[in-house]
């Protein structure tokens, strides 16, 4: 199957549904053989008037949307996958009210069917870890989301600075790999040395050069057996090789988003947001690696499977399901 390689073809392209489901369950079943949603028996015989399978074994139909990000949405596929396509590929993002205008869904589904997408662009990153034992660089450096309060109104600031109202902002810890380019970035609970230490230890190889700004939390990272060089901003941004300006980059792009095009995100689900930046990021187009909005596209629309989200556990209300591969 050829994919569209630019918006306006693949609006054209998603235009039919059959397509769409065809799209959805090459990715779901990459070897061409559907397995039941049910009993995972394979060889269901599809039933081309319902558009779904039923099962051979335990005679239960089911449709490509079981078991991805899609199901029990009403929403079709021919709506889903240019969400899926504007989210992967818009620079800074794209609101719900955007999602709800061109897609004539209401804003409150258009926000629901953002998250989900925003689900699929989370990869298992557990299983390496960066830099490496030959000293491989990496940035380290944290950031803080949430109102400014010298851009309010003197009445809002002063109702925000008293009594429960007292504003907290979120804080996010990131981490750039300067070979590999690739980033990760997650929100922690406090800037404290043990917080920071921890996820340094979790996340990048012992031996690597680790570069980070003054923050006393770093500071010992030579005992944890890391090669830690430290850039002062009070004095300067670079000396050299040492800087931490690559993940500076990122803190201003996912702002950029925050603030332009979301506005307020609740720190409950900030996560998902770093995300989709951190999607966008670590898949962009390089000399090296010259990836197009096809690419992006393809590779979030093979990351459906396996996850789901509820409106439930979107809003706190149950908590969430582990994802199954």
């Amino acid at each position: 199957m050829e994919y569209p390689k630019t918006l306006l073809e693949a609006i054209a392209f998603f235009n039919n549904e059959q397509v769409c489901i065809d799209a959805v369950a090459a990715m779901k079943w990459p070897d061409g053989k559907p397995r039941c949603a049910h009993c995972n028996a394979q060889d269901p015989y599809y039933l081309a008037t319902q558009k779904r399978w039923k099962c051979r074994k335990c005679r239960k139909q089911f449709s490509v949307k079981v078991g991805t990000i899609f199901e029990d949405s009403p929403i079709s596929l021919q709506k889903w996958l240019p969400a899926m396509w504007l989210l992967c590929n818009c620079k800074n993002g794209i609101s719900s009210w955007e999602i709800h205008r061109a897609l004539g869904v209401t804003q409150k589904t258009a926000w629901f069917m953002l998250q989900r997408i925003r689900l699929a662009l989370k990869r298992d990153i557990a299983k390496n870890k960066l830099g490496g034992d030959d000293g491989g660089p990496v940035e380290v450096d944290e950031t803080y989301v949430g109102p400014n309060l010298q851009k309010m109104h003197r009445s809002r600031r002063l109702k925000l600075q008293t009594g429960e109202y007292a504003p907290t902002k979120a804080i996010v810890m990131g981490m750039l790999d300067r070979e590999s380019r690739e980033i990760r970035a997650k929100v922690i609970p406090q800037a404290k040395r043990e917080v920071l230490q921890d996820e340094i230890l979790n996340g990048i190889e012992k031996g690597s050069t680790v570069y980070t700004d003054g923050h006393p939390g770093y500071d010992r990272l030579l005992l944890e057996g890391y090669l830690h060089q430290v850039i002062n901003h009070t004095e300067e941004y670079v000396r050299g090789e040492v800087h931490t300006q690559g993940i500076d980059n990122f803190w201003s792009l996912l702002k950029r988003g925050l603030r332009g095009t979301y506005v307020a995100v609740e720190p409950f689900h900030l996560d998902r947001y770093v995300t989709e930046q951190i999607f966008r990021y670590t898949n962009r187009a390089t000399k090296d690696n010259p990836l197009t909005d096809s690419d992006r596209f393809l590779l979030a629309l093979s990351q459906v499977a396996g996850k789901r989200l509820t409106y439930a556990e979107l809003t706190g209300k149950e908590p969430q399901r582990p994802e199954v591969s």
